[in-house]
């Protein structure tokens, strides 16, 4: 049986057999320099809609590196289609949280500005980046989209009809998680989280009166932003999302 490769890598281009793809700068420098790979040295590759090929290093040259595609290993399957709307927390927490997301299935990291937000300079390519490396890490097939950062206002607005949302309020009013997604039904849905320092009663306010949200509260005890993002994410991947399959998540060390 042929080595299969652990290593891998996201690329824009599309993928066939036999096509030969020239990978990035930093990508033939992780390749050469922090891997020692060589010619010949199987690699995976996905784009996102092709699935995942198994392919060969031809060669490298200073600002590149050229590998041929073998095969495919796997096909592209249908991923979840949860959204995560997060007010924007300080750069060492907000990296932590979008990489995270991206290994707990999240489709589409929107950040949007709330009353207390504190941060409002996003930078989108450091997140894209780390939301690369976290997808190809995470074995999964896709790379969520990052959005540019909204008012919370302009992005209820716009938010799709027919698509859910998680509201994590912070007030200790709304019934516990597991209780409120154990009366709903699997579906499109999004997880929205607020800053530091919570959302305003204003904010909450609208939020519950809008028909498609559904509030709850994530225990006992403060969380902080990131960690109620990611808590949230979590039981409801368990609960209504695809953790329930019965293959388990695959864990890498």
């Amino acid at each position: 049986m042929a080595y299969e490769p652990r290593t891998r890598l996201y690329v824009p281009d599309d993928l066939s057999a036999g096509a030969s793809v020239a990978l990035d700068a930093p990508q033939a420098h992780y390749l050469r320099n922090v891997l020692r790979l060589g010619r010949g040295a199987p690699v995976a590759l996905f784009n996102g809609h092709d699935g995942e090929w198994r392919a060969i290093i031809e060669s490298f040259s200073k600002e590149t590196c050229t590998v041929r595609l073998d095969r495919r290993t796997r096909e592209q399957v249908p991923e979840p289609d949860l959204w995560l709307a997060f007010a924007p927390v300080k750069r060492a927490r907000i990296d932590f949280l979008v990489e995270k997301a991206t290994e707990l299935g999240v489709s589409v990291l929107q950040p949007v500005l709330t009353e207390r937000t504190q941060v409002e300079r996003v930078n989108l390519d450091r997140l894209r980046a780390n939301v690369r490396e976290a997808a190809e890490q995470t074995e999964r097939l896709t790379l969520p989209e990052v959005r540019a950062p909204q008012p919370l206002a302009r992005a209820l607005e716009l938010w799709p009809a027919g698509r859910r949302l998680l509201l994590c309020d912070e007030s200790g009013t709304s019934p516990d998680i597991a209780s409120a997604l154990h009366a709903e039904q699997p579906g499109v849905w999004g997880v929205l989280t607020g800053p530091e320092g919570g959302f305003t009663q204003r904010e909450l306010d609208a939020l519950r009166n809008l028909p498609f949200v559904c509030a709850v509260g994530l225990g006992p005890r403060v969380l902080r932003a990131d960690t109620a993002a990611l808590a949230a994410l979590a039981v409801f991947q368990a609960l209504l999302g695809d953790w329930r399959r019965g293959d388990g998540a695959r864990r890498r060390g």
